[in-house]
């Protein structure tokens, strides 16, 4: 019995050992990335801010906007039939029209 309980107790203090280094590298690695968070990231480029002007006829007005794909999808209402105007918002551009008929 005497080697058995040193045996376990050798096992015990190992595995506790290891333990308390595991637990010393993960916090060493959330240290780590905590302080240099860009590191292995390309850097994010600040948009700048979207104006654009809609030639639209008077009394037009703006009924909501959505995101569709990579583009904006705004509802315009008034000054003729309901229509949506599909924007660039990289570019600032009209990428399209859907119009309603009558």
């Amino acid at each position: 019995m005497g080697n058995g309980m040193r045996a376990l107790k050798v096992l015990t203090i190992v595995m506790g050992v290891m333990i308390v280094a595991g637990t010393g590298v993960l916090v060493a690695v959330i240290a780590h990335r905590m302080s240099a968070p860009t590191a292995g990231r390309a850097p994010v480029a600040a948009e700048a801010p979207l104006a654009l002007v809609l030639h639209e006829p008077a009394g037009t007005r703006i009924a909501g906007i959505a995101a569709a794909g990579d583009r904006l999808a705004v509802r315009l209402q008034g000054g003729g039939a309901d229509r949506v105007v599909l924007v660039d918002p990289r570019s600032g551009t009209v990428a399209g029209r859907i119009t309603l008929a009558p």
